[in-house]
């Protein structure tokens, strides 16, 4: 296929003049003409050129928030665009690996006695954890989709869990206020409870293991209005975040090194883990925070295991793996931040560059739940009150697509691996399954007997669980 350049003499009626640019905007090269019956296939093969790619890359193409699928000049009639101006193509990576949508309940696990209120696969997706109203966490054998221990010790409902991102350690926040830890590999606490925190947890987050390897620190928050770091080592808070006046409702340790809490005072508080100290205030939130997802939350969950399932025979090995995850996926662009409220409304921010949002997002008519990045950066879901699910462009925050299926409130999402597919789990006691591409219903998946309260997909991609209302916990596979 010939490309021609700028100034050639060239007919103008059966070409276009196209700028590629990367999803930040940043254009590879200059302006091309392309015949009108360049599509995809063409464009995939120009983009691997121009970048120097050894072993060509799969991409995406979009105009204007919309995926190209048919060639240029089928585009350009259908949306009646003039071909005198620059039409900008921004390219997408795609993920190497394609994940299969679950399809059918290949379990459903009795043993606690409450309700299940939170699911959540180790990092490399090879075990998978629950806490229950019934005071206990569970952990499971998935190859025989049975209960492997059960994790007793809290007093009161175990409100959230969290994995450190190297797989060692899983810790647990309870209604009283307390938090354990635990050795995944006996089910057995590891040291005392840690105490501090006056009222219930409300997040848990890791700092990410290409900062520190092995694991050793945890941030927490708290109803209270505080968050502490604690060091599992000392087996105690080292440093106490306060300054929030209301409750601490969500928590992240970025990839920086940075800590962003969120809270009912409507402020984003961002701090330094060395002294605690309060770097920066994010504003413009009319009522409560509630939920807070980070661009990188893939790869620092995740840390140094990918789809390939290497292994690590040491810390250091882990941490350099880790590190080139996070920096191949961060890219030159800062990590983003979106915050979702009781105001119906979401954030876009780039804490390390402004304490102003780079976007606020309207359109849904209820409380926002929860936010989350697809793994590559590229989306951002939200789910809602409203019983819908909306997914928005991830670099610029611009609106994409509203799904709509739920006959309840959403209370959390969940996606694919390969970011082309998205779970959402609701009151109406069932998952559904949506296809990013066609921004469709994909797999509706009822079973539950009540509300699904958590849902989490395996970061290897091959299983979905879901636990609420009904006790039980649910596998699903494809």
């Amino acid at each position: 296929m010939e490309v021609m350049e700028e100034g050639s003499e060239i007919s103008s009626s059966n070409t276009v003049m196209c700028l590629l640019t990367d999803p930040e905007g940043e254009p590879l090269g200059a302006p091309l003409y392309l015949p009108q019956n360049a599509g995809p296939p063409q464009l995939q093969e120009i983009v691997n050129k121009l970048l120097k790619n050894e072993e060509k890359m799969p991409y995406a193409f979009y105009i204007s928030d919309q995926e190209l699928i048919v060639q240029l000049g089928s585009y350009l009639q259908k949306n009646k665009v003039s071909v005198e101006k620059v039409l900008r193509i921004v390219y997408q990576p795609q993920a190497l690996f394609r994940i299969r949508p679950v399809n059918r309940c290949s379990a459903t696990i009795a043993g606690h006695t409450e309700a299940v209120l939170s699911v959540s696969f180790s990092p490399d997706g090879q075990n998978l954890a629950s806490g229950s109203g019934d005071t206990t966490v569970r952990l499971w054998d998935l190859n025989t989709q049975t209960p492997l221990f059960t994790c007793s010790g809290h007093k009161n409902w175990v409100l959230c869990i969290a994995w450190s991102s190297d797989g060692k350690h899983l810790v647990s926040g309870s209604k009283a206020g307390e938090l354990l830890t635990w050795d995944p590999q006996t089910g057995k606490q590891s040291g005392g409870p840690l105490l501090g925190h006056k009222k219930w947890i409300t997040g848990i987050s890791w700092e990410p293991v290409h900062l520190q390897a092995p694991c050793r620190r945890f941030v927490s928050s708290s109803k209270d209005g505080d968050a502490r770091i604690w060091d599992i080592s000392l087996r105690k808070c080292v440093i106490c975040l306060s300054g929030h006046t209301l409750a601490v409702t969500c928590v992240k340790w970025g990839g920086d090194g940075m800590i962003y809490t969120g809270s009912q005072d409507c402020t984003i508080k961002v701090w330094e883990t060395s002294q605690g100290k309060l770097i920066r205030e994010l504003k413009g939130h009319g009522h409560w925070v509630n939920s807070l997802a980070l661009s990188t939350e893939y790869i620092l969950r995740t840390g140094a295991f990918d789809h390939t399932r290497k292994t690590y025979s040491s810390p250091e090995e882990m941490k350099e793996a880790a590190l080139a995850r996070y920096n191949q996926m961060k890219g030159n662009a800062p990590e983003r931040l979106v915050s979702g409220s009781d105001d119906f409304t979401m954030f876009l921010w780039e804490p390390a560059l402004s304490k102003h949002p780079k976007a606020r997002m309207t359109g849904h008519q209820q409380l926002v739940n929860h936010v989350y990045f697809s793994p590559d950066g590229q989306w951002l879901a939200s789910a809602s009150f409203d019983k819908s699910v909306k997914l928005w462009n991830g670099i610029t925050g611009k609106f994409v697509a509203s799904f709509r299926g739920h006959v309840g409130p959403v209370y959390q999402i969940s996606w694919s691996a390969d970011s082309r597919l998205l779970l959402s789990g609701s009151k109406d006691s069932t998952l559904k399954v949506w296809d990013i591409r066609t921004q469709k219903l994909k797999q509706d998946l009822p079973g539950h007997a009540d509300e699904v309260f958590s849902v989490d997909w395996s970061p290897d991609g091959e299983k979905v669980a879901s636990g609420g209302k009904d006790r039980v916990l649910k596998l699903w596979m494809n």
